[in-house]
C-alpha cells in the first residue's frame, strides 16, 4: 500500500472516529467517550508510525500521554480533571520542545512580541476566575504559560517565514488556543454548565488540533530531509 493510499486511509478512520467521539459528547453517552476518547490519539500515532519516515519517539510519548490525559478527563470529577491537567502539562512541554526543534527559531524577539498577548488573555482570565480550586492554581498557571508561548512561537515563525510548515503550525496553535479557552471556560466560569454545547465543541477543536499539529510535523520532518 502507498503512502498516499495509506494517508487517505488513515485520515478517513480519523475523521470518522471523531466525529463518533463528537456526537458521543453531544448525547453523553459514557460507553462511547471511554471507548472513543483515547482511540483518538491511538489514531494519530497510527498514523504516524505508516507515513513518518523519521519516526520521532518525542512525538509518540507526547500522543501516548494524550491518551491518558483523555481518559482522565472522561470523569466529572475534580480529582480526575486535577491528575488529567498534569499530564496534559508534560504534553504540553513536549509540543513546545517538538515545535522549537522543528522550528529551528534564531532570533528571540518576534517570539516575545508575539507571546506577549496570548499571556495577557490567559492570565486575564485566570485572575477573573472565580472557582479554580486552590491546588490546580500553580498547574493552570504552567498551562497558560505554555500555550501562550506555543502560540507565539507559532504566530512568530509564521510572521518570520510564510511558508507551508508555519501556516499549518499556525492553524494548530489557534485551534488549542480556542480549546484551551472553552476548556477554561467551561470548568472555571460556568461550573460545567452549557458542557452538552461545549463539551463537543472541546472534542471538535482537540481533533483538529492534534491532526495539525501531526501534519506539522511530518511536514516539518520532510522539510529537514530535503
Amino acid at each position: 500500500m502507498s503512502t498516499t493510499i495509506k494517508s487517505k486511509f488513515y485520515t478517513a478512520l480519523y475523521i470518522t472516529v471523531s466525529i463518533m467521539e463528537i456526537l458521543a459528547e453531544y448525547f453523553q453517552y459514557d460507553l462511547g467517550k471511554i471507548i472513543l476518547k483515547p482511540l483518538i490519539p491511538i489514531v494519530i500515532i497510527a498514523i504516524y508510525l505508516n507515513i513518518s519516515n523519521k519516526k520521532d519517539w518525542m512525538f509518540i510519548v507526547m500522543m501516548m500521554l494524550s491518551v491518558l490525559t483523555n481518559v482522565l478527563f472522561i470523569p466529572n470529577s475534580p480529582k480526575y480533571l486535577f491528575y488529567g491537567l498534569i499530564v496534559y502539562t508534560f504534553l504540553r512541554f513536549l509540543m513546545v520542545y517538538i515545535t522549537f526543534k522543528i522550528s529551528k527559531l534564531k532570533d528571540f524577539i518576534p517570539l516575545f512580541i508575539a507571546t506577549s498577548p496570548f499571556l495577557i488573555v490567559f492570565f486575564y482570565l485566570f485572575f477573573e476566575g472565580s472557582v479554580i480550586p486552590e491546588d490546580t492554581v500553580p498547574v493552570i498557571i504552567v498551562q497558560n504559560v505554555l500555550i501562550s508561548l506555543f502560540a507565539g512561537l507559532s504566530l512568530s515563525s509564521y510572521v518570520m517565514n510564510d511558508n507551508k510548515q508555519n501556516s499549518i503550525l499556525l492553524i494548530s496553535a489557534l485551534l488549542f488556543v480556542m480549546l484551551q479557552l472553552v476548556v477554561f471556560v467551561e470548568k472555571f466560569y460556568l461550573e460545567n454548565e452549557y458542557s452538552q454545547i461545549l463539551r463537543p465543541m472541546a472534542m471538535t477543536l482537540n481533533a483538529l488540533a492534534f491532526y495539525a499539529f501531526l501534519r506539522f510535523v511530518l511536514e516539518g520532518e520532510k522539510s529537514n530531509n530535503n
